[in-house]
């Protein structure tokens, strides 16, 4: 795996690239040509240049989880966005909307990839640990402050998103959710806690109260409850996920520039760092190293689970 990309704190954080003097003068193939020519072996991506939207579907290759392999190419993703900004900054905005979906049916992630975890606690490994623990936490982060770009980022949820696959959503500034989604932190069940941003998102939208109740419980919530507590913005119909998004942003796209300004005050308001993000996943890889036995057993059952899943719905997702 490749090492991570160092990321500015939020006061020096991924400077803004819209308005900067170009430093390309050459003549520039459309945007969405550009992005249709990409290729990432665990996502699909494509860009809609009337809407102004950049789709990108996750289709992990192994596990339906955030493999190092996944991890780094959402990571290539982003900075491609950040690339195409900085060359194209003395034209109209090629992206409004980014939209983070899967390419998987029922499942959007399962999380993080359990076992690696088990292999490497299993050898007292906190070094790999938190090397993992970073490489997910950085994209998550860029996710955060929608890649230092003028955008809105959508988590488009079509069916299961647990443990760092709930993360992953709530990293984004809207979360649009089909009915039958369900969502939650399992990781109480084998004696952990989700470390990579779940409390540092949720208590900013719920509190700490709630927050730390959803996490001991364990609870798998369904969308129209994540909706009812303000967490899923935009509650679809089963099947209607991406019609409610492309709706959205019809809708709402002459109303952009507020809304986007009002996501960047929230941030200035409820501020999330890099540091605080890794400080946790820092208390994440000594608990790791805490579990016994029973707990990686507990583990490798739902590692199974997912394989099983995953097995499930390959003759699917292969069509």
């Amino acid at each position: 795996m490749t090492p991570s990309v160092a990321i500015p704190e939020p006061a020096q954080q991924l400077p803004s690239v819209f308005g900067r003097p170009s430093l390309v003068s050459k003549a520039r193939e459309p945007a969405h040509l550009e992005v249709a020519r990409s290729h990432y072996r665990n996502l699909a991506v494509e860009l809609d240049p009337v809407a102004r939207t950049y789709w990108c579907f996750m289709q992990p290759e192994g596990r339906p989880s955030f493999t190092p392999e996944l991890l780094q190419d959402i990571t290539d993703m982003q900075l491609s966005i950040q690339r195409m900004f900085v060359e194209r900054a003395d034209e109209e905005p090629p992206i409004r909307y980014f939209v983070f979906a899967s390419g998987l049916p029922g499942i959007y992630s399962m999380g993080g990839d359990l076992g690696l975890f088990i292999e490497k606690i299993r050898a007292g490994d906190r070094v790999a640990l938190r090397r993992y623990a970073h490489a997910a936490i950085e994209p998550i982060y860029r996710n955060h402050v929608a890649f230092g770009t003028p955008i809105i980022t959508m988590g488009l949820v079509q069916g299961d998103a647990l443990g760092g696959g709930f993360e992953c959503a709530l990293s984004l500034d809207m979360i649009v959710a089909e009915r039958s989604a369900k969502m939650g932190l399992p990781e109480i069940l084998f004696n952990l806690f989700p470390g990579m941003g779940a409390y540092s998102f949720l208590s900013r939208r719920v509190g700490a109260v709630t927050t730390e109740k959803m996490i001991t419980s364990g609870r798998i919530y369904t969308a129209e409850e994540l909706h009812e507590m303000g967490i899923v913005d935009v509650l679809a119909e089963d099947g209607k996920g991406t019609e409610a998004v492309r709706e959205y942003i019809t809708e709402n796209g002459r109303k952009y520039n507020a809304h986007r300004a009002l996501i960047q005050a929230r941030r200035r308001v409820n501020p999330i760092t890099l540091g605080e993000l890794r400080d946790v996943v820092d208390i994440w890889a000594d608990a790791c190293l805490g579990l016994g036995e029973s707990d990686l057993r507990k583990m490798a059952r739902l590692t199974a689970a997912q394989d099983r899943r995953r097995a499930a719905i390959m003759p699917i997702a292969a069509e």
